[in-house]
């Protein structure tokens, strides 16, 4: 991979060390950025190292929660990115610690720090009003941020796919072990399924001041899919026949109350309620032009990347070609 020369700078990002966050450190790296990834196992960060030329990766810890933390990491850099979310609580790092006061804790240290605005990612369907948690806290560390930085940049992705995703492979491997998979609700919400990679090159374009100040940008994909849709074409990419069970939503939502309280948390009340509203770029988005195409990127089709990260889950393995 080629990286650039020229040094642009020194930019941290928080959650550097997650799905999206790898993909964020790849893209500013190769536009010259130095990173500093703050994380709150710098001991589980070493895979960022390749990415870039020797020292132009630092890994440091940080906890939202510790305030002191957060201005350390965020000492000395020309810009701020946020990433950290969770996606189900556990002990101390709920939703409202996360998504709320973290973002807030993130926003203030830069302002300390001199700078005038970050990039923060949310997700589309942050909603104040929304009986999820996660989407309400989600739009609460959006009104942090603005309140604070004015100049910041908001973007709001859609589900995220891309190798070691946390949607397509989880349903991949369910299917390796189960003969049927559950289409909660039916399995007619709405997605606009967004790759990882081009995500964060928007994110690398708000970066170098390619955003609109103060804007709030909704990611999607080329193609709008169903759940169904999409558990349809995981299966034919690996090439397993399951049974897709429509699930209501009254015994959908039994399920994640009883599954919150398991090991992995396979599913919570509160991805049930998620799952109520479609996940897909709003006509405003589109109207106003706050929107992926508006940074130049042509989107990433799921046909032209699925291939290349599934067929791990196929009978035989990547050695085994997909049936025409």
């Amino acid at each position: 991979m080629a990286i650039a020369v020229a040094d642009k700078g020194l930019v941290t990002v928080f959650g550097g060390s997650g799905f999206l966050g790898r993909h964020v450190v790849r893209a500013l790296l190769k536009r010259g950025w130095r990173v500093r990834a703050a994380v709150r196992r710098p001991d589980l960060a070493g895979h960022l190292q390749p990415l870039g030329m020797v020292g132009w990766v630092q890994p440091v810890q940080a906890n939202l929660r510790y305030r002191w933390s957060v201005d350390r990491a965020v000492e000395g850099a020309d810009a701020v990115v946020n990433l950290v979310a969770i996606l189900a609580p556990s002990g101390r790092q709920t939703f409202e610690t996360v998504h709320v006061f973290g973002a807030r804790a993130i926003a203030e240290a830069a302002r300390a720090a001199g700078l005038t605005s970050i990039t923060h990612v949310s997700a589309i369907g942050a909603d104040p009003e929304s009986d999820s948690d996660y989407a309400r806290t989600k739009a609460g560390g959006e009104q942090a941020v603005l309140e604070t930085l004015p100049d910041s940049v908001i973007m709001r992705p859609s589900i995220m796919f891309g190798p070691e995703d946390h949607f397509f492979n989880r349903f991949a491997a369910m299917a390796r072990m189960s003969l049927c998979l559950p289409l909660i609700g039916g399995g007619g919400t709405r997605f606009q399924p967004v790759f990882v990679g081009d995500v964060a090159a928007a994110i690398a374009d708000s970066v170098e001041g390619k955003a609109r100040a103060g804007t709030t940008y909704e990611l999607g994909g080329p193609e709008i899919e169903t759940f169904r849709d999409c558990m349809t074409m995981m299966l034919r990419e690996i090439d397993r026949k399951r049974l897709l069970v429509p699930v209501p939503w009254g015994v959908a939502g039994l399920m994640g109350r009883i599954g919150q309280h398991l090991p992995g948390k396979p599913l919570t009340l509160d991805q049930v309620r998620q799952l109520r509203r479609d996940n897909v770029v709003s006509e405003a988005a589109i109207a106003e032009g706050r929107t992926i195409g508006s940074f130049g990127i042509r989107p990433t089709s799921l046909a032209a990347m699925l291939p290349a990260y599934l067929t791990r889950f196929r009978p035989h393995g990547e050695y085994e070609s997909r049936p025409a």
